[in-house]
């Protein structure tokens, strides 16, 4: 299974890395700039391929084409492009997500990071790599010597001035919080100790259903942002080093973070 998720991985990175401004073509999801282009879709279709050759039976769950199910216990969730917008403009970085769980629990992921071409992967029980070497979160032990990260929603409401409250309060007290533009990139950072913490709100399933277990196998910790247990259907997400876990929460909790 993993040697098929890297290998799907690989073809879409290829063809990501091939596009050409036409193939950037943008048109708009809904009427929010959520971009996408006709690179994701053909990067989407690609990767599916790739894992129902060997895996026919499989459910598949992908931002583009939405879910298809079947009785199996295993369910690959699929980001073709993470951090479109990025891809559209020529900023890094935009990446491959690809997660498989078994009873909605993750055993496996791979994000390749593009156009660096960093391969992470992570097999339940197993530990988390980049490029074949091993990977862990950093071992900073409090908020003011970490450097942060977070991510916005597209949509200007009530979960974005939250965010906003948030990322001026750890501005003032952190190294610093940064605003990458992909989730699977932020996980991935969190989890090789790049970063300290993650937070957002607003995500989908597919953001994040790589990522929580590449951060897990490194050492870290996964949950929603108010500490309670974290699935990949819930609109919320704190990742760290789990060191800075306990503390970024007891922070977070003077804001509104009712959001699901």
């Amino acid at each position: 299974m993993l040697s098929v998720a890297k290998a799907a991985a690989r073809d879409a990175s290829e063809l990501i890395l091939h596009a050409n401004e036409i193939d950037r073509e943008i048109s708009n999801k809904s009427t929010i700039i959520d971009l996408v282009t006709q690179t994701d879709k053909k990067t989407e279709q690609v990767i599916i391929d790739d894992i129902l050759a060997k895996f026919p039976d499989h459910s598949i769950l992908a931002e583009e084409s939405g879910e298809t199910t079947s009785n199996s216990d295993f369910l690959w969730v699929i980001d073709p492009l993470d951090g479109t917008t990025n891809f559209v403009h020529g900023l890094s970085p935009y990446c491959v997500s690809i997660a498989l769980l078994k009873n909605d629990k993750p055993i496996l992921s791979v994000i390749s990071e593009l156009p660096s071409k960093n391969l992470f992967w992570s097999v339940k029980g197993h530990g988390s790599f980049c490029n074949g070497e091993e990977i862990s979160v950093s071992s900073r032990k409090s908020i003011q010597d970490s450097l942060l990260i977070t991510g916005f929603s597209y949509q200007h409401d009530s979960k974005w001035e939250t965010n906003m409250k948030l990322f001026k309060n750890f501005t003032k007290i952190s190294h610093g919080v940064r605003r990458i533009g992909s989730a699977a990139a932020d996980l991935c950072y969190v989890a090789s100790g790049k970063a300290d913490g993650f937070w957002e709100i607003g995500l989908y399933p597919w953001d994040s259903a790589a990522g929580i277990l590449l951060v897990e196998e490194a050492g870290g910790k996964v949950s929603r942002m108010d500490g309670k247990p974290y699935n990949i259907f819930d609109k919320q997400i704190l990742a760290t080093n789990n060191l800075i876990h306990d503390e970024m929460i007891d922070k977070m909790s003077s804001e509104i973070l009712s959001e699901r």
